[in-house]
């Protein structure tokens, strides 16, 4: 892993900024800094998701991102450590839960042991065009000042055939006065976007190369290329929603399944 070799050195907070371009573990994961325990997880599950090495094929630093933010979950989770975090601004890098022999795979699916593949891609489908997506996408306009090129980079389930519409949703927004009209969107350059545009490209190429050198055809799905690569099978949910009240809402009794919507 030459990417995560680059950075093992660093600090988390300093592993946050160069992988992520914020220090603010909060703000890695998308939640404020007096999130509960539930919306701390539910951050790190959802940015986890568009991390985890078998869904972003053709990041080469998606292993490393997946990893840090194993390390941000470990020291938000802890309450110790989040206290110290919270009232000093540092982490203790000594602490036994940013090991760097951890296996952070291991420990992501002791904490979501029944997301399967294809969940993945279920989220995805129910989350593109939904409230939560448009609350995020304003979240990262507001984070970033209108920034397109950030704001692409950390939107979750998105490539750059989404942007047109995530730009018409972030528009309708500052046309009615709901987002303030940031400088960096409203006037971007051609060039600017045209550089975004061409380096979405490169990364496509480099996934399409990927999946000719798995030798897999145009019809194989990215479930079929993820579960070649899987080391072991696992049971879905019945249904995401049950899935997600069960992990992020009201806690149910053992035996007792969450009710599905």
């Amino acid at each position: 892993m030459i990417i995560y070799a680059a950075t093992a050195d660093m600090g988390l907070l300093e592993q946050c900024e160069e992988l992520f371009k914020n220090s603010n573990l909060y703000e890695v994961l998308g939640v404020t800094k007096g999130a509960s325990d539930a919306e701390v997880r539910r951050g790190y599950y959802k940015l986890s998701l568009q991390v985890h090495p078998d869904r972003a094929q053709g990041d080469d630093q998606a292993t490393t991102k997946f990893q840090v933010l194993g390390k941000v979950y470990a020291v938000l989770s802890d309450k110790e450590q989040r206290l110290v975090y919270d009232e000093q601004g540092v982490v203790d890098e000594e602490t036994d839960c940013l090991s760097q022999d951890r296996d952070w795979e291991e420990h992501w699916r002791r904490l979501f042991p029944k997301i399967t593949l294809q969940d993945i891609l279920d989220f995805e489908k129910q989350y593109k065009g939904s409230e939560e997506e448009e609350e995020d996408l304003r979240r990262l306009y507001t984070l970033h000042e209108g920034d397109m090129d950030r704001i692409m980079e950390a939107a979750l389930c998105c490539g750059h055939d989404d942007e047109p519409r995530i730009r018409l949703v972030l528009q309708r927004a500052v046309d009615a006065q709901e987002l303030p009209a940031y400088k960096a969107f409203t006037h971007e350059s051609n060039k600017k976007a045209a550089n975004r545009k061409r380096k979405a490209e490169k990364e496509r190429r480099e996934a399409e190369a990927l999946q000719k050198e798995m030798g897999l055809n145009a019809e194989d799905s990215l479930v079929a290329m993820i579960q070649q690569r899987q080391k072991s099978k696992e049971k879905g949910f019945n249904s995401f929603i049950s899935d997600l009240e069960a992990k992020y809402c009201k806690k149910t009794s053992k035996g007792t399944k969450a009710k599905k919507k």
